[in-house]
């Protein structure tokens, strides 16, 4: 029996495509070619698990390989908020990754594990689609592959491109570039960050997050091209987007920058990584003066991904006061870079 699996949105069963005794030679040829595809394409695809649990949240996702080093290509969420996090490799082999970097304009991430000589998509052979090309999607739906079982494979059409525009509950997604809306069920628990291929596996986009339009409400399957994130994902492997905060042996200034300095004040530190959003600024401060507000989200201090108000203070104390300091903040719906200097 030849078959692929087709998941029903928001119900994770698993129905059988094709029985090669109920078709004609023609379609059997068929079958077997598109099976071949994707056997070729599987090795590359990984299960990744992390944070979840609370509020119904899942701890999975996807990703796939981007180089024969262990660099996955993910999006990022919740679920890499974690100090462990865990990748299946198609044959079971299972690794402890870390975080590479994140860019909080396009929501992906770059993992890598310790591997080499692994099965891997290139981004500088990936492939542009046009509305109605045929495609598969590869992804742990459901969490349905754990250890050496296969990724779910979709397979749909391209119903149109155009620029993203939707929102995750009550907040507008960050990404707003061009998409591949898709005649295929991927928005649905732990497709996110899996694979889009042509129908003879050549890696095409990224599977975006459980996400509704912002102009219908309706949930959206879509993904991003990787012609979109190609550069970032570069720039992310060569350290422009770190997550981690530097080396306790790296030298530090005698006199850094410091929140207080800056004339800024975070919510309380009540969690083991609060948010860093800024409660108050402190009239005429440095702060006030380089446009900060109250209810600004921090995401990154000088290129540093920072995940909690004990991070950010800590990223400070390495940026000696005499330099500028570049913030990169989330207010309400947009990014906003701000330069801070002390006078």
């Amino acid at each position: 029996m030849i078959s692929c699996h087709w998941i029903d949105r928001r119900a994770g069963a698993l129905l059988c495509l094709a029985v090669a005794s109920c078709i004609a030679p023609s379609a059997v040829y068929a079958q077997s070619s598109f099976a071949k595809v994707i056997d070729e394409v599987q090795p590359k695809i990984v299960k990744i698990f992390g944070a979840g649990g609370l509020r119904g949240l899942e701890p999975y996702q996807s990703g796939f390989l981007i180089s024969g080093e262990g660099h996955i290509l993910t999006v990022w969420s919740y679920v890499l908020d974690s100090d462990v996090i865990a990748v299946y490799l198609n044959d079971g082999r299972k690794y402890n990754a870390e975080v590479v970097g994140m860019d909080p304009r396009t929501e992906i991430a770059v993992l890598k594990i310790g591997a080499e000589g692994l099965a891997h998509f290139n981004l500088d052979e990936a492939v542009p689609l046009d509305p109605g090309s045929r495609v598969l999607a590869f992804s742990n739906l459901y969490g349905v592959a754990f250890g050496d079982e296969e990724a779910s494979v979709l397979k749909g059409a391209v119903a149109a491109k155009t620029d993203l525009a939707a929102r995750r509950g009550a907040y507008e997604t960050n990404y707003r570039g061009a998409v591949y809306i898709l005649d295929a069920m991927t928005n649905n628990p732990g497709a996110a960050g899996g694979a889009l291929t042509d129908r003879r596996g050549q890696l095409a986009g990224l599977l975006g997050k459980e996400l509704r339009s912002s102009l219908t409400n309706v949930w959206l399957d879509y993904a991003i091209p990787v012609g979109e994130i190609a550069t970032t994902t570069d720039e992310i492997i060569a350290g422009r987007f770190r997550p981690t905060p530097p080396m306790e042996d790296t030298k530090k200034p005698k006199e850094p920058h410091s929140l207080a300095l800056l004339g800024m004040q975070l919510v309380p530190d009540f969690l083991p990584r609060t948010p860093p959003f800024v409660e108050g600024i402190k009239a005429g401060s440095p702060a006030a003066k380089g446009g900060v507000r109250i209810g600004d989200l921090v995401l990154f201090v000088n290129d540093r991904v920072v995940q909690s108000c004990k991070q950010l203070s800590h990223e400070l104390t390495f940026v000696d006061r005499l330099d500028p300091l570049k913030l990169v903040i989330q207010r309400d719906q947009e990014l906003v870079e701000i330069t801070l200097e002390l006078e």
